[in-house]
């Protein structure tokens, strides 16, 4: 054998060698889908900004998911690891009540409550619309057969105002980003969304600027507004950089977001996961900054009628942040 064939075989060898070692790796390496509601939404740009971190920092591979349907749909068929939503929503679908009655999925379990969503309903900066009770026979985007959870909530603002879907002109829509769209192209007289989302910066930039229409904090509005949103709360955004339409201090809608996945997913994957999102604030805020109102303590935050899945209650022991059963 030549000394140019003796090293060919030696290159050859230590390739084999080295593909020993590499094969595991690739093996083991798993990438996990996170479903969040559309492009441009709240939910998704929080759900691009813990892909990313997950993926830096837990050794898993995280990618997203956008789509109009509820998150909790594939997570609980199995085909999606983790899912985001609203933690009322994700109530109502595990135990069969609200928009999914006599639908129960038992295969859904809680893994953390992340930022708060805080929503509202937008109007052109110069409309005569001052309050939302002013949104009698106004139009308004209705139906969501895509997307129930988003007409709920418009429903629990015109609740708060004393009114309901039967006082304004309801202006059918699939689902929360055509919503937008109709409110842009002047098809509708208010858009919902949450509150700093890209949806709004948009919508903001089209049409003039816009302005939120603030909730009224009596207890017999927020009583009215519960009935429909169960766990919603009321709480005060103060004017700030990169939030549009909020020119002075304003009550607006807010209930917790919810992370869950499906009870087959193996413990260690969710221990890690939950651990990233836990240890990470700072690096979620520099990503998204709505993350700043997240408060990494209050992930074990107990969503009614959701099971904690294993590997998350493992991680919330350890830090001795786990809800007393």
């Amino acid at each position: 054998m030549t000394s140019t064939q003796k090293q060919i075989m030696k290159t050859l060898r230590t390739l084999a060698c080295s593909a020993i070692f590499l094969a595991p790796v690739g093996a083991h390496a798993q990438t996990l889908s996170i479903v969040t509601t559309p492009s441009g939404s709240y939910t998704n740009s929080a759900g691009a900004a813990m892909a990313k971190i997950i993926s830096e920092k837990s050794g898993h591979r995280a990618v997203i998911q956008a789509q109009a349907l509820a998150g909790v749909v594939p997570v609980a068929a199995g085909t999606a690891e983790f899912g985001m939503g609203n933690s009322f929503d994700t109530t109502f679908y595990v135990s069969g009540t609200g928009d999914y009655q006599g639908q129960k999925h038992p295969t859904v379990r809680q893994v953390a409550s992340m930022l708060p969503y805080r929503v509202a309903l937008h109007v052109r900066a110069d409309s005569d619309i001052k309050t939302i009770a002013d949104l009698k026979g106004k139009r308004v985007s209705s139906g969501f057969n895509a997307q129930k959870t988003i007409g709920r909530i418009i429903a629990a603002h015109l609740a708060n105002a004393g009114l309901t879907y039967k006082d304004v002109q309801g202006v059918l829509t699939p689902n929360v980003s055509r919503s937008a769209d109709d409110f842009i192209a002047g098809k509708t007289d208010v858009l919902f969304f949450a509150i700093g989302s890209a949806a709004v910066k948009q919508a903001a930039a089209t049409v003039g600027g816009l302005r939120v229409l603030p909730l009224d904090d009596s207890a017999e509005a927020i009583a009215r507004m519960q009935e429909v949103l169960p766990g919603s709360y009321v709480t005060q955004v103060k004017p700030a950089p990169g939030i549009e339409g909020i020119s002075k201090p304003t009550n607006v809608i807010a209930f917790d977001m919810a992370l869950f996945t499906n009870k087959d997913v193996p413990d260690a994957t969710v221990y890690d996961v939950t651990k990233t999102l836990h240890e990470n604030k700072k690096a979620l805020a520099e990503i998204f900054k709505p993350f700043a109102f997240f408060d990494p303590n209050q992930m074990a935050k107990v969503v009614k009628d959701v099971t904690f899945h294993p590997g998350a209650l493992k991680y919330y022991r350890e830090i001795g942040i786990a809800p007393k059963s």
